[in-house]
């Protein structure tokens, strides 16, 4: 219970902290400087989702991170917990934004920071607004931003792969651009399985070879979603990663 409370105190003081910066990225961003922009938001995230873990008191191993190719690429991960999202922002080196719910545009200041991120907002009860999610997502693609994609479509809660969405990942196709399959496991276990309690243990990140998109048949994109799940459920059963 301690814990669960200083963590959520530190997350609203970190943010708070980082208020000059926030300010500094908005005014570049007016300024139409957008790489110097990009630059600056990708390492504040990532140092804040770092110190995030760290104060939930997990620790964290990954493996395969070389194998994430240059240039944009889609992320494809499981999604067991809360915490997943500051586990990728923090722990994979590569800038990246989220497919994420729509319900997080709610948070003061987590907007803000995601959407200079690039992150697009999904209505998951919303057909027609979740196709113009995917289409802009593959817009970001295209302009060179890695994105993350959740094709569960919401938090497992436990080691079990959920299904994925039909049509999750056609925005990887319609981009171009490698699909690199992600695997999650443990995650779960710092808040899902203790209630709403933050509680600390061992995550593991995999990062699986990526698949090219820009040459696949007919056949082959048909068969993609099944590919990709297949390998991120095999990498659950795995053992092996390297310390981070």
């Amino acid at each position: 219970m301690i814990r669960t409370f200083i963590w959520f105190i530190y997350f609203w003081l970190y943010l708070i902290a980082i208020e000059p910066a926030l300010m500094k990225i908005n005014r570049l961003s007016k300024l139409g400087r957008i790489s110097e922009r990009d630059k600056i938001t990708a390492e504040m995230a990532k140092n804040w989702a770092r110190s995030l873990i760290k104060c939930a008191g997990v620790t964290v191993t990954i493996s395969g991170e070389e194998k994430i190719p240059s240039g944009p690429v889609l992320f494809v991960s499981n999604h067991q917990g809360n915490f997943d999202i500051p586990l990728l922002l923090g722990y994979i080196e590569k800038p990246k934004a989220f497919i994420a719910k729509i319900e997080l545009l709610k948070i003061p200041f987590i907007r803000t920071w995601m959407t200079h991120m690039q992150c697009v907002f999904m209505d998951r009860s919303d057909i027609r607004q979740s196709l113009k999610v995917i289409n802009q997502a593959a817009d970001h693609l295209k302009k060179g931003y890695s994105m993350v994609i959740f094709p569960e479509g919401t938090r497992s809660k436990s080691e079990t792969l959920g299904e994925f969405k039909p049509g999750s990942l056609k925005l990887g196709i319609k981009a171009g651009v490698p699909i690199v399959p992600i695997a999650i496991r443990g995650s779960y276990k710092i808040m899902e399985q203790n209630g709403f309690l933050i509680k600390p243990t061992h995550v593991e990140i995999i990062i699986s070879d990526p698949i090219p998109t820009d040459s696949l048949t007919k056949d082959q994109a048909n068969e993609l979603s099944d590919r990709i799940y297949n390998v991120i459920k095999d990498c659950l059963t795995e053992t092996n990663s390297i310390v981070a």
